[in-house]
């Protein structure tokens, strides 16, 4: 793609500092201390999104999608808040290349740099498929297996946090194992260590499973939809803290699944379209060390803890089959529709599609299969929750507590 913008080169990688926006605080807090060992100062953006998005809603268009408003705005009031060398710092974004408006971020991004006079600010766009060249921003095979194995053990994290929390006996004590467990990999675990899966593995289960926790019976709710607004806190309103309080289990597919899903999509490709071999050839094998390295974790799971493994992500692709085409791959596309299918069949039938506004390829694979997912599972409990600069907090929280009384009532009878 022939197009101009600021690169970022290898004298600014010692000098400047990239903001990046925050999506998932545990992954990220691991992946930041990977980026700064190899020279990288990273600082990923986490605000109150009532104090930014007006600066999102000024300096991008109001028909884009709310993540992009978020994102802008982020950027504009760091970059406006006198906390940074604007002269020394850079923004980053990832971009997937695909046909989602999140492939765009940025360009906006860059007209909301040359509208709010900071155009002499580098914007990186960051994509393993090398739609931008930015030399000073090369990721290595290791970085970038370093980056795997941390987004795996992110996720192990996330999946125990979420089993453990709601039923803690000691208030604050699974948020005392987070932090120490990300510490650990932070600090103790430099070099091969890293990658010696199924000892760190261990050590995560075993301390989450020494927590105690009661026998209460909980409902679990799940939560789908497009990723930022899935994940990200600011987007989502705090929405699995709201589901805590609200005495409900928080259940949530792993950010490696969505890698998974898009490593299949190269392969998808030449199937459908007979283009990319060598890329499909790659991704195969990709795919393949991911899921063992997955399938390692998923075996220490049940040999060291009373937990129930994460379900095998072979396992989910297959339960699209009779919905949804494995072509529709913009957005979430077809994992979407397998999110919420595994969800079901593992017993969470209550699920949160979190949608934003203007998210017009998860409007189709999720409000769009909703229908025919009922038809098939009627003991599905799914409510859509549309998230927007315009929508009340409190009436999306009222449209959840509506969707948990009838989960409740469903529990009784």
């Amino acid at each position: 793609m022939n197009y101009d913008y600021k690169v970022f080169t290898e004298d600014m990688k010692k000098a400047y500092k990239i903001l990046v926006p925050n999506m998932l605080p545990i992954h990220f807090k691991i992946l930041d201390k990977i980026l700064k060992d190899y020279g990288f100062d990273i600082e990923f953006l986490e605000d109150d999104v009532s104090k930014i998005i007006d600066e999102g809603l000024k300096y991008s268009n109001n028909d884009i999608c709310y993540p992009a408003m978020i994102v802008i705005g982020q950027f504009i009031s760091a970059l406006k808040s006198g906390k940074y060398d604007t002269e020394k710092t850079a923004l980053l974004m990832t971009q997937t290349g695909g046909g989602c408006r999140a492939s765009n971020y940025i360009h906006l991004i860059r007209r909301a740099l040359e509208n709010s006079d900071f155009d002499y600010v580098p914007a990186i766009g960051l994509s393993l498929s090398g739609i931008e060249k930015h030399p000073g921003l090369k990721l290595t095979p290791i970085i970038i297996l370093k980056a795997v194995y941390g987004i795996i053990y992110g996720d192990l994290i996330m999946c125990l946090y979420n089993k453990v929390k709601p039923y803690e006996v000691n208030k604050g004590e699974t948020d005392k194992i987070l932090d120490k467990l990300v510490e650990t990999l932070n600090t103790k675990l430099s070099g091969f260590k890293y990658f010696k899966i199924n000892k760190i593995s261990k050590l995560i289960i075993q301390a989450f499973d020494s927590i105690e926790i009661n026998n209460k019976s909980k409902i679990k709710v799940g939560i789908v939809g497009e990723i930022y607004m899935k994940y990200s806190r600011m987007g989502n309103n705090h929405l699995e803290e709201f589901l805590i309080k609200e005495d409900a289990e928080v259940v949530q597919s792993g950010l490696m699944d969505f890698v998974n899903y898009c490593i299949l999509n190269s392969v998808m490709d030449y199937k459908l379209y007979k283009r990319g071999f060598l890329k499909s050839k790659l991704a195969q094998i990709a795919y393949k060390f991911i899921l063992k390295l997955q399938r390692k974790i998923n075996r220490n799971i049940k040999k060291y803890s009373k937990f129930e493994e994460p379900t095998d992500f072979e396992e989910i692709r297959k339960m699209a089959d009779g919905y949804i085409g494995y072509g529709v791959k913009m957005g979430e596309g077809w994992l979407l529709v397998a999110n919420m299918l595994e969800l079901i069949h593992t017993g969470a039938n209550n699920i949160i599609c979190a949608e934003p506004f203007g998210c017009l390829p998860n409007h189709i694979v999720g409000r769009g299969a909703i229908r025919k997912i009922l038809d098939k599972n009627p003991e599905a409990n799914i409510v859509v929750i549309d998230y927007d600069p315009s929508q009340s907090q409190i009436n999306q929280e009222n449209r959840i507590k509506l969707m948990l009384s009838n989960a409740k009532l469903n529990a009784y009878l």
